[in-house]
């Protein structure tokens, strides 16, 4: 097997030759059409045409695989499979905002997770547990609660206020005081404030000393998750491709960031960018292509609420619905930094692989 890893025009060594030619790939469209083109020109110098096809995307490379598999189908090259690491799909499922309340239900059972993990819950006994009590209360109580906005009121209100409250493990007060609406960055910042900590987005399990400057904020000051991450992987990559691969360069890998502005391509057609679209395209255009979703629990980045969401309204052919598998993990965003969930994930591939070869 080939493992191929592709940095796309900006990301790790991979450099434009001038900003002009840069913008043309920074945007949903162009990424997708440049990393597509990547991929043919790799068949066609390697002779690869006749061997099984997968693409894997994590974060936004799921974004850019799901795009991916519409947009090469067009071209006649059919996948085999589509592994999803930590995905989003549908870009209304993350950005929490008012007038956008769908958000905000699907960030709640990753909320009631994290809550468990740091002792805020003594009433629940397990985490299966405390999340199915948190996936019944978004799907009735606090989904009626948000459609009726400001007619929600009284007694009525503090019901929806209180098991809010006691899902999550912040106060009702405080919940109150956000209208029923707590972002991401705020729970983070909330859930142990009292103890001077903060929990991260990446990563929830992982906490940070909150910054004393602006401990009294509602928005964490950096990612713990991200700050203990990052360095080790920056060495452990810059290590591995000098003393592995004996590669040299000077020139900086870009490991976060290196792009500009990002076109997200709406031209007035949507509010949010969606590629979930072009995968139920290629799904049904190529019945045979299998989808593996990997989640973890303690993802604030892209929850896996979210993401068991837009797989239920993808609006996929009962033909093809059951050709989407998903693994789920006691983890974070990269749940491969844990031995045993890296184990885990490796065992759910190679299964997902041979049972794609199997047919």
């Amino acid at each position: 097997t080939d493992l191929v890893f592709i940095d796309p025009v900006g990301t790790g060594y991979s450099r434009a030759k001038d900003k002009e030619t840069a913008e043309t790939y920074w945007g949903v469209e162009g990424d997708i059409k440049s990393v597509s083109e990547f991929c043919r020109m790799w068949l066609n110098r390697n002779g690869r045409w006749r061997s099984p096809l997968y693409l894997v995307g994590e974060s936004y490379g799921t974004t850019r695989a799901a795009g991916m598999a519409g947009h090469m189908i067009d071209q006649g090259i059919a996948l085999n499979g589509v592994i999803l690491v930590s995905a989003i799909l549908n870009f209304q499922t993350g950005y929490q905002q008012y007038g956008n309340d769908i958000s905000f239900q699907l960030f709640f059972p990753t909320y009631t997770a994290t809550a468990y993990y740091h002792g805020q819950l003594p009433w629940a006994t397990s985490l299966d547990d405390a999340l199915k009590q948190s996936e019944a209360f978004v799907m009735g109580e606090y989904a009626r609660a948000l459609q009726k906005g400001d007619d929600l009121l009284g007694d009525e209100r503090q019901v929806v206020v209180n098991e809010f409250a006691r899902l999550t493990g912040l106060s009702a007060e405080y919940v109150d005081r956000a209208d029923l609406r707590v972002t991401q960055g705020a729970f983070c910042k909330e859930l142990l404030r009292k103890k001077r900590r903060t929990v991260g987005r990446l990563d929830s399990r992982i906490k940070g000393i909150d910054d004393f400057r602006r401990g009294e904020g509602e928005t964490m000051a950096n990612d713990p998750s991200m700050s203990m991450l990052m360095p080790p992987y920056t060495a452990t990559f810059h290590d591995y491709v000098r003393t592995q691969l004996k590669y040299e360069s000077d020139l900086k890998y870009e490991i976060f960031g290196g792009i500009g502005a990002w076109d997200w391509g709406n031209k007035g057609r949507q509010g949010y960018p969606d590629t979930s679209e072009a995968l139920r395209n290629a799904m049904h255009k190529n019945p045979y292509m299998k989808v593996f979703v990997a989640s973890g629990y303690y993802d604030l980045a892209t929850p896996y609420f979210a993401t068991e969401y837009t797989y239920r309204h993808m609006g996929l052919d009962p033909e093809v619905r059951g050709n989407v598998s998903f693994g789920y993990y006691e983890a974070g965003h990269m749940m491969y930094v844990h031995t045993g969930y890296l184990t885990k994930l490796f065992n759910d591939v190679k299964g997902f692989v041979e049972q794609t070869q199997a047919g």
